[in-house]
């Protein structure tokens, strides 16, 4: 019998498991109030930069913090695999609490200039290092404590804490938002979402200093089995290096794209391109996060009785299957209207395809100042998709066609930044005008919107994203033996998450604002998930069951 089988009884389990959940619950917290707030946080921080660019500094400035989780990944997987569980975890979330609170104190760019967004990306980054040892010290120190037969039911309340962590964000963002109104929301009330996490932060700090070391771990211990370096039995013993790759390739990479396209970039699309009512917004994605809780579990049950591969396999080909379909069912559902003007009136830019660029310019430097670029990027400020007039090779200016309307960009080159604001600034109006004559409605009609549909869709990819994260954790831990399990899991989980999952609300969205394509940037997430089914079903092995004590 194996030592998670008989080290906790069922009532230290449940504080074991609370424990852990509660601060895996603050983490996501964190992460879905910076995400729900995109559009206001752009405004706050990056108020010198056009709405477009600021979006996508801000969906860059969230992916910061996961790109930073990677090197957290080591370092605290080093200390957790040399010093315990206990103890490592209970460091990452004061310090991911503490820089929490912190970005809600910040001050605005008007109030500090350049400054305020160097903070904030600060923040970010410290928040990412602490967030790495997170994830990995609570899926492990929940796993070995269970029972083998129970690993999934037990850790999939650590994949249910995503739910609960954005229920909780969406809900106080919302009462926020009712009780200062919008305005002042905007200006000062975005902060308190961000201070309110000082209870959260407390209360799981008290939580998980009553637990103690996992059993697994102490085994080791007594038996002076101790890894002396962990980072480098990882990458030099093959069994521990390609599970590691099986891991990151086979499903990871995929969890990443898969889980932010569905809630993250979902709020980004209904908000910037669908036009929705931020309250609808709002109550649709707390809806989809009600539904999505007890299927994380319900996911890791099933996983436990039929194994981990053929859940998560299933979870991401329907995410393949279903997102194409999925986001232009949301704005056919969400906004009939402007899909209506779009079709009968397009969008075209007629523009030498020479002078076009790739506009992705991370530190705001670039001048983009062709006819080409400032068509592109004054049409996709105004979040409508549009397509390129094929024979345009040559034309020193550019034409803004919608319906019976023609505006014409000249070149900026040569131009000053104020003077090249004020082109756009004209231009965009005309489109504007020309959008709304040719009968492109300013936001969506909550009347007219079929928020019953859209919740449909929303809940096709809560099923696959639980699908796919419920038996997540305990398919990790079962795959690392534990003189390395900290480090060897944390290091994929953040990879997957962080580099492939956290930029995909920024790269799809500059996808997009490139090719004006409304649904091209889907194409990155369906990329990823294509591959990891691919990889997970010729190189995954199933888990199920393992005695966590003799992984080798």
């Amino acid at each position: 019998m194996s030592v998670s089988d008989t080290a906790s009884s069922k009532k230290d389990l449940k504080v074991i498991v609370a424990a852990s959940a509660a601060g895996t619950t603050f983490e996501w917290y964190d992460f879905f109030i910076f995400g729900a707030l995109t559009s206001i946080i752009a405004q706050n921080f990056y108020a010198g930069v056009s709405g477009t660019l600021g979006t996508i500094l801000t969906l860059l400035t969230f992916a910061v913090g996961f790109i930073a989780r990677p090197v957290g990944a080591i370092v605290f997987g080093i200390i957790g695999d040399k010093k315990g569980r206990k103890g490592t975890f209970l460091w990452t979330i004061i310090i991911m609490g503490i820089a929490t609170i912190l970005i809600g104190c910040l001050p605005t760019y008007a109030q500090a200039g350049p400054l305020a967004p160097i903070l904030l990306v600060f923040l970010r980054v410290v928040q990412g290092f602490a967030l790495g040892g997170e994830y990995g010290g609570a899926a492990i120190y929940v796993a070995e404590h269970a029972p083998s037969n129970q690993r999934g039911a037990f850790t999939s309340w650590i994949q249910a804490s995503a739910a609960f962590g954005l229920i909780a964000a969406l809900s106080i963002i919302l009462i926020t938002r009712k009780i200062v109104g919008e305005p002042a929301f905007v200006d000062w009330g975005w902060r308190i979402p961000f201070i309110i996490s000082t209870g959260l932060l407390i209360v799981s700090v008290y939580i998980r200093a009553k637990t103690a070391e996992s059993p697994a771990f102490k085994a080791l211990h007594a038996e002076g089995q101790i890894a002396k370096s962990p980072l480098s039995e990882i990458f030099t013993r093959w069994s521990n290096l390609k599970g590691m790759l099986i891991a990151l390739f086979g499903f990871m990479t995929a969890q990443g794209v898969i889980w932010y396209t569905s809630f993250f970039y979902t709020q980004v699309f209904l908000e910037r391109i669908v036009r929705l009512d931020p309250q609808q917004k709002d109550t649709l994605i707390i809806g989809m996060t009600l539904v999505s809780a007890p299927l994380y579990i319900l996911f890791a049950r099933l996983s436990d009785k039929y194994g981990r591969k053929p859940i998560m396999i299933f979870g991401m080909v329907l995410a393949c299957a279903t997102f194409f379909p999925g986001f232009a069912g949301l704005m056919k559902f969400g906004n009939p209207d402007f899909e209506a003007a779009s079709r009968a009136s397009p969008v075209v830019i007629v523009a030498d395809p020479a002078q076009c660029t790739f506009q992705f310019d991370l530190f705001s430097t670039a001048q983009f100042a062709s006819p080409c670029d400032l068509a592109k990027s004054t049409v996709t400020s105004l979040g409508a998709p549009y397509s390129n007039e094929a024979d345009a090779a040559g034309t020193a200016t550019a034409t803004v066609r919608i319906g019976d309307a023609a505006i014409v960009l000249p070149s900026g080159q040569g131009l000053d930044k104020a003077e090249i604001k004020a082109l756009k600034a004209k231009a965009g109006a005309d489109i504007k005008a020309a959008m709304a004559a040719a009968g492109y409605p300013e936001k969506a009609d909550p009347r007219k919107a079929n928020l019953w549909a859209m919740f449909a869709i929303l809940c096709v990819f809560a099923i696959a994203c639980t699908a796919l994260y419920g038996p997540m954790a305990s398919a990790l831990v079962e795959m690392f033996p534990t003189r390395v399990r900290y480090t060897a899991m944390s290091l994929p989980y953040n990879i997957g998450t962080g580099w492939f999952g956290g930029l995909q609300p920024a790269l799809s969205f500059a996808i997009v604002a490139a090719t004006g394509n409304i649904y091209w940037g889907l194409w990155y997430t369906v990329g990823v998930g294509v591959v990891a089914i691919v990889v997970a079903l010729i190189f995954m092995k199933e888990t199920k069951g393992r005695d966590l004590h003799t992984v080798e």
